[in-house]
């Protein structure tokens, strides 16, 4: 009787990546036509917080198809974008030509394996909202941060707050909070049915499965400052820039909690953290 070769998550949203940078590279959400026209895809706040980036060099780990990478590019940083997807590099690689940028550097790697890959430190290493998600061990992946942060350099992410992660995010009404998620980091992956994207929901999407990690709030800051940067500033928002169902959309383009919900929730957080020199 044969037997069926158990599941490797990681090579299965490998997949699901390359998968989803077809569907991303034509959908609304990201505009890629747009994008190429000019402007950049960051949120003020980003910009605010990191600052002036003219002449830095600048990691952008997880970078999907590179568009907000190449939009610290138009901010004058000089760029390097590093992604598992060979799909989404191939894509990051064209489009930062087409648009001019033919110096910034795309890098296809596991992020854990990304320090056997690519040579060097920088004077931002640049992180954007939901990437956290797809990692088994938040441990190892503020220790490949640090290790790309050179003496004097800075760190800086954005992302859904942890607290959200523990709540249905799908099939329920506006203010319905429902705990269904881990909050600490576990072993084993969260098993979801993938239907279409977060940009697409319709699209047809061979790979049927994704597979997620939790990490808790505490988890992520200890694992920096253990790897030893120190965290300048910690800050949590109250809104995401993507649908949820129990969140309703606010006049800005963010996502929020109703105006007539009994109470408050922090959606996302930030933090700003240097590497001694």
């Amino acid at each position: 009787m044969a037997t069926r070769e158990p599941v490797d998550p990681i090579r299965s949203n490998n997949a699901l990546w390359d998968d989803w940078t077809a569907v991303h590279e034509q959908s609304a959400f990201y505009d890629l036509a747009g994008f190429k026209r000019g402007g950049v895809r960051l949120m003020p706040h980003e910009i605010e917080a990191v600052g002036d980036v003219s002449g830095l060099e600048l990691l952008h780990l997880q970078c999907h198809f590179g568009i907000d990478t190449l939009s610290w590019a138009r901010l004058g940083a000089r760029v390097t974008g590093a992604d598992f997807s060979a799909a989404a590099i191939d894509l990051a690689r064209r489009v930062a030509e087409e648009i001019g940028f033919p110096d910034a550097r795309f890098v296809r790697s596991d992020l854990y394996d990304l320090p056997e890959v690519l040579d060097g430190d920088f004077d931002l290493v640049y992180t954007s909202s939901g990437v956290l998600g797809w990692l088994p061990d938040i441990r190892r992946w503020a220790q490949v941060v640090a290790h790309f942060v050179r003496p004097g350099g800075r760190f800086y992410i954005f992302e859904v707050h942890p607290v959200v992660m523990a709540f249905q995010d799908e099939g329920v009404a506006p203010g319905e909070l429902r705990l269904a998620y881990p909050y600490w980091e576990h072993r084993d992956p969260i098993a979801l049915p993938v239907r279409g994207s977060y940009a697409d929901p319709t699209a047809d999407v061979p790979t049927p499965t994704e597979y997620g990690w939790d990490h808790s709030l505490g988890e992520i800051v200890s694992g920096l400052i253990d790897a030893g940067l120190v965290v300048r500033s910690l800050r949590e928002h109250p809104f995401l820039p993507w649908k949820v169902d129990f969140l309703v959309e606010a006049l800005d383009g963010t996502w929020r909690l109703p105006p007539d919900a009994p109470g408050e929730l922090p959606l996302s957080f930030s933090i700003l953290a240097t590497k001694p020199g």
